[in-house]
């Protein structure tokens, strides 16, 4: 059988949608809550900006949540990354995927069940994710954003 290029998660991506008895597990509720209190406490201790968290449980296959924060400087937000990503294995979470840790205005670290975006405020306001995935998207009915 001939081996097929990419990732796992990209061959995933182009199989299309998972069928309904092959879904991939969730956390347990008390678990995600536990990571997101990590992640929430970490970034306001590093003087992150305009926390969010975005319910993301049923609308999207990729995660449970979605925590968006703003730092004001790019060693500022590399410097939360490190800091989430050393916490969370801290407490057992093993695969965490950072990109964009080296000095860019935009951060992702995909915690599994949980994907944090770390935007300096310009990025933020273009890419506009909140809008993307909050309450206006997919007849969402309003209690899937929570500011901290």
């Amino acid at each position: 059988m001939a081996k097929v290029p990419g990732t796992p998660r990209k061959k995933a991506a182009a199989a299309g949608p998972v069928k309904e008895g092959k879904k991939r597990p969730h956390a347990p509720a008390d678990e995600l809550e536990k990571y997101l209190s990590i992640i929430t406490a970490s970034i306001d201790d590093d003087k992150g900006e305009d926390i969010v968290v975005i319910n993301l449980t049923g609308r999207a296959s990729f995660a449970d949540r979605m925590v968006i924060a703003t730092g004001v400087a790019d060693r500022q937000i590399a410097a939360m990354a490190q800091h989430i990503e050393r916490k969370l294995k801290d407490v057992g979470l093993k695969r965490i995927l950072v990109e964009g840790a080296n000095g860019s205005d935009w951060v992702l670290i995909d915690a599994g069940d949980i994907v944090i975006h770390l935007f300096k405020a310009e990025a933020r306001a273009l890419y506009g994710l909140e809008q993307m995935w909050g309450t206006d998207f997919d007849g969402a009915d309003g209690e899937e954003i929570t500011s901290l």
